[in-house]
């Protein structure tokens, strides 16, 4: 799950407001509409992936729809759901977290896409196995968490490492859920690969210790997420975006690295890219820190550069405080300007934006940002997740 947490950092250049000759530039740059598959989105600035927990017995309500649809409202192009569960016990690890399955969830999706669409913007749920973050309670008691090699994040044992069938099982799950989602009007989809959770579980070594044809080098870490991503591409029109979410780091192990050198990051998404993923969507929790040694580039950046694909980047867009897990830290954030990340976006370094604390603060933090308004955008405080709309 990806909570919100802050701790703070200084660099001089971030901490600035953008001055008024950037302010077009922002327009510019942020304001061009971009093409992904056969959708266009009107500008390059998306909402990512935050769960807040807001759906009871995994349904989403009217709350949840206006939530999305006040966000697109305000500006933000591209809407990426709350983590969603597929059909699988096993995916889940917390309650209250919506499903991408039955009647009643699909329902309320169906509904949250249409105030989405009238509101102006474009929608993809994001797909979701936590893998081995759960930990067998609720929901589901009793079903043991799952992964590559029966590992947690810290390497001790913990809930079964997967048998082939039960990788088949999973792969056609996601693959029913990405038919579901363009049935039901979403405009894509987006598959969880990061932090530590199932799909990122295989790619990372720490948690993947297997010896057949699932583990190994990293093309052979990357085989099951490359059969998720076929089975889903088999699984929708050819226009249907699909969005993969990567990380280097995991859910409080923020020095993991699936990755320690290009070479080896080109190895694991390659085999992403040639079966089917649109565009790659890098998590980072400072988008402007170089990614590896000897470059400039972000992970956003290689991942682009290595692939040929376009590349989403995300990580403290607006803020003074980087994302952070543990309790008990500051958890306001003050408005920052964006001069930085524009020059990066001019480079064509990347081609989209995410910003997920500083939108849930402010919905209209789109508008503000094209318009050079960020001085009027509402700071973060995560006492706001109780009771955002």
């Amino acid at each position: 799950m990806e909570t919100v947490e802050t701790a703070r950092h200084t660099p001089a250049d971030h901490r600035e407001d953008a001055p008024p000759e950037q302010e077009p530039r922002a327009a510019r740059l942020l304001g061009r509409p971009f093409a992904l598959g056969g959708l266009t989105l009107r500008n390059r600035i998306a909402m990512a992936a935050v769960t807040r927990r807001f759906s009871p017995d995994g349904v989403p309500g009217e709350d949840v729809a206006a939530y999305y649809a006040r966000r697109a409202a305000g500006g933000a192009g591209l809407i990426i759901t709350e983590g969603t569960y597929i059909r699988r016990d096993a995916a889940a690890a917390y309650d209250r977290v919506p499903h991408f399955y039955g009647e009643r969830a699909l329902a309320g999706w169906a509904r949250v896409v249409e105030r989405v669409h009238v509101a102006g913007g474009r929608i993809m749920p994001q797909l979701w196995h936590t893998g081995v973050l759960r930990t067998g309670a609720a929901p589901h008691p009793g079903v043991p968490a799952e992964g590559p090699s029966g590992l947690d994040l810290d390497g001790r044992p913990h809930g079964r490492a997967m048998t082939l069938d039960d990788i088949d099982a999973v792969v056609r799950a996601f693959a029913e859920a990405a038919a579901t989602a363009e049935r039901i009007g979403f405009d894509g989809v987006e598959l969880h690969g990061a932090h530590g959770y199932l799909i990122d579980a295989f790619l990372w070594g720490g948690t993947n210790t297997r010896t057949d044809a699932y583990g190994g080098d990293p093309a052979s870490r990357a085989r099951f997420a490359a059969e998720i991503v076929a089975a889903v591409r088999g699984a929708v029109s050819p226009g249907f975006p699909v969005l993969f979410r990567l990380s280097q780091w995991k859910t409080d192990h923020y020095d993991a690295r699936i990755a320690a050198h290009p070479r080896e990051l080109e190895a694991l998404l390659t085999p992403l890219a040639d079966a089917g993923v649109d565009a790659f969507h890098a998590s980072t929790r400072r988008y402007w820190l170089p990614e590896f040694e000897g470059s400039d580039l972000n992970l956003a950046g290689w991942t682009k550069k290595l692939t040929g694909k376009p590349s989403v980047t995300v990580g403290s867009v607006g803020l003074d405080r980087q994302f952070a897990g543990a309790p008990g830290r500051t958890q306001r954030s003050a408005v920052t300007g964006i001069g930085p990340l524009l020059d990066r976006l001019e480079r064509d370094e990347f081609d989209l934006v995410a910003v997920a604390r500083a939108l849930l603060a402010d919905p209209d933090w789109p508008t503000k940002a094209l318009t050079g308004r960020l001085d009027e955008a509402v700071p973060y405080d995560a006492a706001q997740l109780s009771d955002l709309v």
